[in-house]
């Protein structure tokens, strides 16, 4: 009996996910068909222009928008940015420095700083346990 070796796929909702791009701005190929592992490494290693130009101009979906802005998706929502935005958007929104976003730039501060703390604590407890055992 020989075995077949089947490629991986995934939705393009998956793939656009992975290449960080938003899935609406791509082209109607990418987003009609299945795309393998093999497919993916390839866009990753080699991109082509379509998708060097989404990553550069966007638009771009909520998770970079927010790493752009320094900010948790959460606060984009509280911010009132539910849509995809575009690199240009993103950089109006940074120069006009709105309230929300430095009172989200400040939480997000805030939860990444607490982060480290409890990361530290943790190393510092389990190197503790290792010397008394």
């Amino acid at each position: 009996m020989t075995s077949h070796k089947t490629a991986q796929t995934m939705k393009p909702a998956t793939a656009a996910k992975k290449l960080g791009v938003y899935l609406e701005a791509t082209p109607a190929e990418f987003r009609e068909g299945v795309v393998s592992r093999s497919e993916l490494n390839a866009l990753q290693a080699d991109p082509p222009q379509w998708l060097q130009d989404l990553r550069r101009l966007g638009p771009h979906p909520r998770p970079v928008v927010a790493a752009r802005l320094g900010v948790s998706i959460a606060g984009l929502a509280r911010g009132g940015v539910t849509e995809a935005l575009t690199t240009e958007q993103i950089d109006a929104l940074k120069q006009e420095n709105l309230e929300w976003l430095q009172k989200e730039r400040a939480t997000q501060a805030e939860v990444r700083k607490e982060a480290v703390r409890i990361k530290e604590r943790n190393a510092e407890r389990e190197a503790r346990g290792q010397a008394g055992a």
